[in-house]
């Protein structure tokens, strides 16, 4: 009866997101469900505040940061008229016949940066939609070309990406952003040129029916998004295209610098004292991550001194930004950890552990399954590692395989099922775009979940018989 309320539990919580409820409400709606239904309703409360909120507010104490400095750094690059700049230029060099190129370029290179995929998506909109519109290509085909740059390589797969989903495993693997990084880029590469080549059959396939852009009611509304920037008037503000890389640049290098520079060479013991119970070197891969955001974000306000035009509404924005998505994630944390605490998911735990003697494709097989349920990557992953981890990272020593590979696969795995018709960024982006999920979900599917399952296989294939590099 247990195992059966939590997928009763579970199926509901994908069917009512779908349909647009918000997780903050759901997560613990359904977390509760599941415990009655498991026959423990006299413990409902105790398990709310000391298993849910628990989890909850542990998830938030851990990655805030992230979020908060992400979301600012997208607002202020966004604002500040670097992202413009960056996508003008790739316009220019390409040339419009290269419209999709163009668009995929431009959303990996300011999601590898540290943009918020919701603020690329935003802010490259008009671009892509000016772009098709010169190029004739179909207007169902911007979606997939902003996917494909911005919710599938540069969020999971490249090394060192500041994205929120690589840096959730660093405290359970005690590993950093630069995990596995030869099969990182790899897989990148995979996902890339795959999703190219689909891309332009589409298009070829199109113009051959003779299908262009069409008759289109263009709105860049986001109904019912709170919380995400608002890209609407910023598309004609600029800056030097020297000045507008230079932020991007300094979040990977400052990142690496401090990642194989600085802290390898630091000894922690004078940190003993006063944080007894802390491992200093499980916590490095976050804090240079943490300097990196903080010296860019400080750079992009020193670059667009003189020309903000309302520096305070931008910082704002984009501090007020990071709270929808932390807070989402960490609910469905906490929902995690109350499904974990019930005794059915231990039939779970071990059927999916033991659904191969290769931990990495058991792990793959966790991420993907409870991205997929919860429709987000993060919170997927988050859920996974927090039940799952330590008995994952026991599973790759016993094996002798590395926890950076196992960190890899973890990432690339909850960036695969992630994005099934219910995932909120997917309702996002279509929203922006004014598409429909008939128009353009399943070219936005073969760029989320059929390519990143190729390259995923392919990173497990060569780390199982390489290991990690």
């Amino acid at each position: 009866m247990s195992t059966l309320s939590i997928v009763v539990s579970l199926l509901l919580l994908m069917f009512l997101a779908y349909r647009g409820y918000t997780v903050l409400l759901l997560a613990p709606l359904m977390a509760a469900l599941a415990v009655i239904l498991s026959g423990d309703m006299v413990l409902l409360l105790p398990i709310y505040t000391e298993t849910f909120m628990r989890a909850l507010g542990n998830y938030i104490l851990a990655f805030f940061p992230v979020f908060l400095l992400g979301a600012l750094f997208g607002q202020l690059m966004a604002d500040s008229g670097a992202a413009t700049a960056i996508a003008k230029w790739i316009e220019r060099t390409l040339g419009a016949k290269h419209a999709i190129l163009t668009v995929v370029l431009a959303c990996a290179i300011l999601t590898y940066g540290g943009v918020s995929l919701f603020v690329v998506a935003f802010a490259i909109y008009p671009i892509a939609k000016s772009l098709f519109q010169d190029a004739d290509i179909p207007k169902r085909l911007v979606a997939p070309a902003i996917a494909l740059g911005s919710f599938t390589f540069t969020m999971t797969a490249l090394p060192g990406t500041p994205a929120i989903q690589n840096a959730i495993p660093i405290k359970f693997y005690g590993t950093n952003t630069f995990a596995a990084p030869g099969l990182g880029v790899i897989g990148s590469l995979i996902i890339f040129a795959l999703g190219m080549l689909w891309l332009r059959s589409r298009e070829r396939a199109a113009r051959a029916q003779g299908e262009g852009y069409g008759i289109h009611a263009d709105t860049l509304e986001a109904k019912g998004q709170v919380g995400e920037a608002d890209m609407r008037g910023d598309a004609q503000r600029s800056m030097p295209l020297v000045l507008a890389l230079l932020p991007l640049v300094l979040v990977i290098g400052i990142n690496a610098l401090f990642t194989y520079g600085v802290f390898p060479g630091m000894h922690w013991d004078f940190l003993a004292e006063r944080f007894a119970t802390m491992d200093a070197n499980k916590q490095t891969g976050m804090w240079a991550l943490i300097i990196a955001l903080v010296l860019s974000c400080a750079t992009l306000v020193l670059l667009g001194l003189g020309r903000w035009a309302n520096l305070q509404q931008t910082i704002n924005k984009g501090v007020l930004g990071s709270m929808l998505p932390i807070f989402n994630t960490a609910s469905e944390v906490g929902y995690g950890a109350v499904i974990a605490s019930l005794a059915g998911f231990a039939i779970i735990r071990d059927a999916v552990l033991n659904v191969s003697s290769n931990p990495l494709i058991s792990e793959a097989v966790a991420m993907n399954v409870l991205a997929g349920i919860t429709g987000s990557s993060s919170g997927g992953l988050s859920i996974a590692l927090q039940t799952l981890g330590a008995d994952y990272l026991k599973m790759a020593v016993d094996a002798g395989i590395s926890p950076d590979l196992m960190h890899r696969v973890a990432v690339m795995s909850a960036g695969v099922f992630d994005t099934l018709p219910h995932c909120g960024a997917i309702i996002t982006l279509l929203s922006i775009c004014g598409l429909t999920h008939r128009q353009s979900y399943l070219n936005i599917a073969m760029m989320t979940i059929v390519m990143p399952l190729i390259a995923l296989a392919a990173v497990i294939a060569l780390g199982t018989a390489f290991g990690s590099f």
